[in-house]
């Protein structure tokens, strides 16, 4: 395809921060592609290179943060030659692609939730979509309900369901006086813990235990925005332990 004007729209939600949401490229050198990245989103689009090999077509834009949440949010790119707006949860970013071309020239097939393995250094280390989609459309054509019907020809559907399953995972609320205790393993050796967290606030506790028999106990914090581990052994020499990240 050659277009001038390009109108895609669709609908995600995921709890994974990276992963292909849409991609296609040409012969030409042009290529779109629409990725979540550290939980943001990230386009890239080139319109084309001339024939003295020149990359200063390539264009990458990026919007929103923690889109990971596993909330629906919506993307609509509108293009006409170089003008893009770019909209993210009814947040519109208006921008212009580098290079001297109007026209995306799409040889190949496009992907949603991935891309193909092309040899390329750049689709080796993409990871795929992993979550879901709704209301996709591409220039007038309802991708889902097309695929959802089996009309998309030729098209390699893998391993696709038509529902949205939902986490099992139960986030808990704390506010700044909650906490929840439960009861310790004594007589054992193994100390293990792991958790997910999100929090807007630099500074907070996030786990306290004391060790049995009065042997220490450990302590895991955000510190200025930083996670520590504190494990403070009663009965050794250098009995404190720090880790931060």
């Amino acid at each position: 395809m050659k277009t001038l004007k390009d109108v895609i729209s669709l609908k995600f939600k995921t709890s994974e921060s990276e992963g292909v949401i849409f991609h296609g490229e040409g012969q030409q050198g042009d290529y779109i592609t629409l990725e979540l990245k550290k939980a943001k989103l990230v386009l890239n689009l080139n319109l084309g290179i001339n024939q003295l090999g020149s990359i200063f077509g390539h264009t990458s834009v990026t919007t929103g943060s923690l889109l990971d949440d596993h909330h629906w949010h919506s993307i609509i790119i509108e293009r006409h030659g170089r003008n893009i707006n770019l909209t993210l949860d009814r947040h519109m970013q208006h921008f212009r692609t580098n290079g001297e071309f109007d026209y995306l020239d799409l040889d190949y097939e496009i992907t949603f939730g991935g891309m193909p393995f092309s040899g390329k250094p750049s689709s080796n280390s993409r990871k795929n979509f992993k979550g879901c989609m709704e209301s996709i459309n591409y220039n007038g054509n309802n991708i889902t309900d097309l695929a959802r019907r089996k009309k998309l020809e030729p098209s390699n559907v893998g391993n696709l369901s038509f529902s949205c399953v939902e986490p099992h995972t139960v986030p808990v609320f704390f506010n700044a006086t909650s906490y929840l205790e439960v009861p310790g393993r004594p007589s054992q050796d193994l100390f293990s813990v792991s958790l997910l967290f999100r929090t807007w606030n630099p500074n907070g506790l996030l786990l306290f235990s004391h060790f049995s028999d009065d042997l220490g106990n450990v302590e895991i914090d955000i510190n200025e925005g930083k996670v520590s581990v504190h494990i403070n052994v009663s009965q050794v020499k250098k009995n404190r332990i720090d880790i931060s990240s």
